[in-house]
């Protein structure tokens, strides 16, 4: 986690459609002015995660540092919302940098369909059939059956959405692993799932494909009925996520994982 150096004096708001959003783009771009985000040293976005997910998708190679201000619901991976001094809390704020999950989803015919996902990429059973899923780490099998709902490989920055709710490892967010969560698994009842190193080639087979569907999601793009999904780490892609001095995605990880 950086500090960051750079003097933010070109602001791009954008905001999600609730009505709160909406009002405190209007006043914080009349007070602080507002320009489009192909000029902006950086993006101020308005709403909950999901607006931060979409914000971060958005301008997915463009290098801008995003700070988030909650106006949503929920708001894990945003600032506390206060519109004073807002240039000074851009200046003094640290800096996350997190690289997506890039996805390969097969169909029968070999179709290739690539998406990629920030929080997880998430494989789903379509039908009242369990899944039957075959994982590989590397080009090994690992697991030669796994009967489930499904399973999901998140990053450190989404191990505390749907990865958490599936009872999966709450990652720090410069830790250099994936979390590999099973949904709901039947066989073998008792695994947890496994802590991998970011650098891995994940590799998840779909078993009786024609019997037993399976879909894939990459955040919120799905694919249906996929016999193979290939995941990765991208590396390349660099994400700029800014958060108040103290109150960081590091902090926040640690104070979740406290709560009871």
């Amino acid at each position: 986690m950086a500090k960051s150096k750079t003097k933010f004096e070109k602001i791009a708001f954008v905001a999600s459609e609730v009505s709160e959003a909406r009002e405190a783009l209007l006043r914080l771009s009349d007070r602080y002015g507002a320009v489009e985000p192909s000029e902006a040293d950086a993006i101020v976005a308005l709403g909950g995660d999901g607006l931060m997910l979409a914000t971060l998708h958005r301008f997915m190679n463009d290098r801008i540092p995003i700070y988030g201000m909650n106006r949503g619901s929920v708001g894990f991976l945003m600032n506390e919302y206060r519109e004073d001094d807002l240039l000074e809390r851009l200046a003094a704020a640290e800096m996350s940098r997190v690289h997506p999950l890039s996805m390969v989803a097969y169909d029968a015919q070999g179709k290739a369909s690539k998406a990629l996902a920030i929080n997880e990429v998430s494989l789903f059973r379509e039908r009242y059939q369990a899944a039957k899923l075959r994982i590989s780490i590397d080009g090994k099998v690992r697991m030669e059956e796994l009967i489930c709902d499904g399973v999901l490989v998140a990053t450190p920055a989404g191990s505390t959405a749907y990865n958490l709710s599936a009872y999966g490892p709450i990652l720090p967010i410069n830790a250099q692993l994936l979390a590999l969560t099973p949904i709901s698994p039947f066989r073998p009842r008792r695994w947890r799932g496994a802590l991998l190193p970011n650098k891995a080639q994940i590799s998840i087979s779909a078993l009786e494909h024609e019997k037993r569907p399976v879909s894939a999601v990459a955040d919120a793009n799905e694919m249906r009925n996929v016999v193979r999904v290939d995941i990765e780490q991208a590396r390349t892609i660099d994400l700029f996520m800014m958060f108040d001095t103290g109150h960081n995605l590091d902090e926040r990880i640690l104070a979740e994982q406290f709560r009871y």
